[in-house]
């Protein structure tokens, strides 16, 4: 029997199709494992491109010398593109995926992601955003941030910002102050990919949280395609309008097949000499979550953090409604 490094190395001399060179050279031998007793192999190779011709040869590359040069029963291949190999999306990257969505704007969505992360990280969970609001990105703004551009390595991978603990990555650190961005579709999925791809996120993130942009379109369906997995929490204001177009957005992230996690009402009252004042209203997060078949996860009324621009602490009720989201969260993961 082949040990596991006497396997890779073997494997490592056969070429990627696509580029000509070794897989040792590209380091494209993502994973490897023996199944002793079912005598399979099984591995996840990376190739710099994925199309189904050299797919094709290199599973027939793979199955020469697995099981005709080395006698294996059995070959499982799976293969990705080399640059996500090396990216948060490889998949042995156990990262959990929550997209915060909205079916409009206004509805505080990109503060919810925000305060969020913060609970999270309260609770002990190493986690990330993704600002993927291209137009109307705002977490750094939401953070109290300064807007420049990251830095970058030798490689030309992005540093991601770490705010108390937390990393981000905002279309805003690539834009000219107060200038709006006039990209199409296009662009905004090369944009997409340089945050899924030459981010360099700590290797120990557990959660990353992506502020999507209201409603549905490029970004939507990029997103489906770069991170089918991604889970969705939407979010919605008690106001029977916000909550119509919310449940829009529900139904159309379960169209792109992504599981939808529950529904969050934000603003959902204000609480004045100890009388609760419905400003817009009531019962628009119960709308939305009985139509989508979900459950309403939190209900956060308005306020003003103590010390901070946006974000409550685990000390104000606000933050303690944050955790309690944080917490039923992580129990259906």
């Amino acid at each position: 029997m082949y040990t596991t490094e006497e396997v890779k190395a073997r494997i490592e001399e056969l070429k990627d199709p696509s580029n000509e060179k070794t897989l040792k050279e590209t380091g494209g031998v993502k994973h490897i494992e023996i199944d002793e007793e079912a005598n399979i192999v099984t591995l996840i190779i990376g190739l710099e491109k994925v199309e189904d011709e050299y797919k094709k040869y290199m599973t027939r590359a793979l199955a020469k010398l697995i099981k005709l040069d080395l006698g294996f029963t059995g070959l499982k291949a799976e293969f990705e593109l080399l640059k996500k190999s090396d990216s948060i999306l490889s998949k042995e990257r156990k990262v959990k995926y929550i997209g915060i969505a909205s079916g409009k704007g206004g509805v505080g969505k990109s503060t919810v992601t925000a305060n969020l992360a913060y609970a999270f990280k309260t609770l002990g969970k190493k986690v990330g955003i993704i600002d993927a609001d291209i137009y109307g990105s705002s977490i750094p703004t939401i953070l109290d941030m300064d807007v420049k551009m990251p830095n970058v390595t030798k490689d030309e991978k992005i540093i991601p910002f770490n705010k108390d603990g937390i990393e981000l990555i905002s279309t805003e650190f690539f834009l000219q102050p107060d200038k709006p961005l006039m990209w199409r579709g296009p662009m905004l999925g090369k944009m997409l990919n340089h945050f899924f791809y030459d981010v360099l996120w700590s290797k120990d993130i557990e959660y990353i949280l992506v502020d999507l942009p209201p409603g549905t379109g490029d970004v939507a369906m990029d997103i489906q395609g770069l991170i089918p997995q991604c889970e969705m929490l939407i979010v919605t204001t008690p106001h029977p309008s916000a909550s119509h177009i919310a449940v829009k957005a529900g139904f159309a992230a379960e169209q792109l097949k992504h599981k939808l996690i529950g529904v969050v009402e934000n603003m959902s009252h204000f609480i004045h000499n100890d009388e609760q004042i419905n400003i817009f209203g009531e019962g628009g997060g119960e709308i939305v979550a009985t139509k989508l078949k979900t459950d309403l996860l939190a209900s956060i009324p308005i306020g003003q953090p103590k010390n901070h621009l946006s974000i409550f602490s685990a000390e104000e009720e606000i933050g303690l409604d944050y955790l309690g989201l944080a917490n039923k969260l992580l129990k259906r993961a």
